[in-house]
């Protein structure tokens, strides 16, 4: 029987009376610690994931792994990273003079993002994967597969996030749930308090009068409140605790079982060809053979290497920015259920919570610089575009010719 605490950051912290914890000091420094962290975020964000997405779109070669998958990534960090400027205003002046539906539609891009995110970087894995396994299956592959997944993934993770925004209506709905069910004050935080958006669950069911359920879904007093201060909805028990557990299976352990997968997959079949390799060049005596042999070894073997350079750079990637939120979540769902008893322990995984919803925005400025050093081709037309336009600052007259740059644009799609 899972029992039920006082988990809030505006009241009192997890089970106060337990530990004596008051972490009212700590939320405050949150409140700064989010206004330059999404500043920060935003300065280098913004023109990192336009160039990026400007680049994918008009010079990646059609042909180019995974293109389609990079696009639709740079679109989910970019539309996040042009919400910040409303989240810094709000945890800057603490009031939102933006109406209640920006509102809320920030605060599910939040939850889309990280997702939609994590998606992709599956998608991206697997597909370097299958391709390099099944070399036939690459061939045969076009680009309008792509598409189609990128479009299945975006109405998944959509209708998946919705739950996030529609739990925090204000409207009277909440008082037609019928008094046969045990209802729990469930506050639905993503930025301050709560793992996954959830908050609290009160130890005392609460009334299930029209007048108490009026005054639970009524907004805060806080005017203009925003983000964490939204008000929310009555939630059954049971129900909360199989979103947040169907949340933790698709949106963590299957994605990184996935991705370690491809990862595993790629390096045994880099190590086996190797193994082979070794034993089969042992055998061929014609200089002739050895030497078609070789180079033919040495161009799979680069696939295999940029392939395993790729799965990696995705696995720490997601290693760095999802793995602690969704393990912080976990150990949170612990606390607030007084599955973890000790104090300190207590106090810093509701310390950390902030700090790992951090790490998950950071994917927004990584995953350009992933394109950037994975891509050979990326990386090809920005250092082109970079000199082309210094270039045109310092000798207006000077250009590089286009027949130059098409044999160039060619040798590294072959590449890729």
């Amino acid at each position: 029987m899972i029992r039920n605490t006082s988990v809030s950051w505006e009241e009192s912290p997890v089970n106060s009376s337990r530990c004596g914890l008051n972490l009212t000091a700590w939320e405050r420094s949150m409140d700064t610690m989010y206004t330059y962290f999404y500043l920060l975020l935003f300065i280098p964000g913004l023109p990192l994931n336009t160039i990026a997405l400007w680049v994918l779109c008009r010079h990646i070669s059609k042909k180019t792994k995974a293109v389609i998958f990079m696009i639709n990534l740079t679109l989910a960090d970019l539309v996040h990273i042009l919400s910040l400027p409303l989240r810094i205003y709000y945890y800057f002046t603490h009031t939102w003079p933006f109406g209640r539906g920006l509102c809320l539609f920030c605060f599910y891009l939040k939850f889309l993002n990280m997702y939609a995110a994590i998606v992709f970087l599956v998608c991206i894995s697997l597909q370097r994967c299958v391709f390099l396994l099944n070399p036939f299956a690459a061939r045969q592959w076009r680009r309008r597969y792509d598409l189609l997944i990128s479009i299945i993934v975006w109405v998944v993770v959509s209708l998946a996030c919705s739950p996030f925004i529609l739990m925090r209506s204000s409207s009277s709905a909440a008082s037609s749930i019928h008094s046969t069910h045990t209802i729990y004050n469930m506050s639905y935080s993503l930025d301050v308090t709560s793992p996954q958006g959830y908050t609290k669950l009160n130890a005392a069911p609460l009334s299930t009068s029209p007048s108490r359920l009026t005054t639970l879904s009524s907004p805060i007093s806080t005017t203009g409140g925003c983000f964490k201060d939204l008000p929310t909805r009555p939630l059954p028990l049971s129900q909360a605790v199989i979103m947040m557990a169907l949340a933790e299976l698709f949106g963590f352990f299957i994605p990184l079982a996935c991705i370690t997968y491809s990862s595993v997959r790629i390096a045994h079949s880099l190590n086996r060809r190797q193994t082979q390799d070794a034993l089969n060049s042992s055998a061929r005596s014609r200089l002739q053979s050895v030497t078609s042999f070789q180079e033919d070894k040495c161009q799979t073997d680069g696939e295999k290497q940029r392939a395993l350079r790729m799965v990696l750079s995705c696995s720490a990637l997601f290693l760095l920015c999802f793995v602690p939120y969704h393990i912080n979540f976990l150990l949170y769902l612990m606390v607030s259920q007084d599955v973890l008893t000790h104090c300190a322990t207590r106090q810093a995984v509701l310390q950390f919570h902030p700090v790992s919803l951090c790490l998950a925005s950071v994917s927004c400025c990584l995953n350009p610089l992933l394109y950037y050093f994975l891509t050979a081709e990326f990386r090809l037309h920005l250092t082109r575009r970079t000199s082309s336009f210094s270039s045109s600052i310092s000798s207006p007259t000077q250009r590089v010719p286009p027949h130059r740059l098409m044999s160039v644009e060619s040798t590294f799609s072959d590449r890729e």
